[in-house]
């Protein structure tokens, strides 16, 4: 299969991201209780090794996901340690306080909240990405894992043949607090441009 495209179809990838990335959002807020808005910083097709020097060696906590059908491939969250605790504490409230610390700084009821934060951010910009191409898209449970981000990149996509990923760097924003979060998505390119390929626009 071929990557041509026809160019009146590329507002689709603008679309997905800004479709997922609302979702995430609205998702977000009502089950943390703050107010939060993603903003798409920009859609790029970028080597894989460039992808990890762009993000880098330091430790941060990773969410991904497998989409179990087209377009396939891997979606990851990326969000420093203290990101992760203020959206812990945002859903679960006092409820994560107490319990020791593993010997990644995080206590099981934090590592939980954080994986069911995962959940529901995943599923959320899948299901926006579903509403854009026409289609369902199911997913792998997601996938909580602390170290360096560059790494993370190597285990999900390293392997891959073409050495080109899409990548949507994307943040989303808590309007009340410093958390950031990122996102990096690596879906088999054929499989999404023939996706979009059926589609009228």
């Amino acid at each position: 299969m071929s990557l041509m495209i026809d160019i009146r179809k590329l507002g689709l990838f603008n679309k997905m991201a800004k479709e997922g990335g609302n979702t995430v959002a609205s998702h977000l807020s009502q089950m943390t209780g703050m107010q939060t808005e993603m903003e798409i910083t920009k859609i790029n097709f970028i080597d894989i090794p460039d992808i990890k020097t762009h993000v880098g060696d330091q430790k941060q906590i990773g969410i991904s996901i497998e989409m179990l059908e087209p377009p396939h491939g891997h979606i990851l969250f990326l969000f420093n340690a203290q990101s992760a605790k203020e959206l812990a504490h945002g859903m679960m409230g006092d409820m994560v306080e107490g319990g020791e610390p593993s010997s990644d700084g995080f206590t099981d009821m934090e590592r939980s909240a954080v994986q069911e934060i995962g959940n529901i951010m995943t599923s959320g910009f899948i299901d926006g990405w579903a509403n854009v191409l026409n289609t369902t898209i199911d997913m792998s449970t997601p996938t909580f894992t602390y170290g360096p981000g560059s790494g993370m990149i190597d285990d999900l996509v390293g392997d891959r043949a073409d050495e080109m990923a899409l990548m949507f760097d994307s943040r989303v924003h808590a309007l009340e607090s410093n958390i950031n979060v990122k996102v990096y998505t690596f879906p088999e390119l054929e499989e999404l441009v023939g996706l979009m390929q059926e589609i009228e626009v």
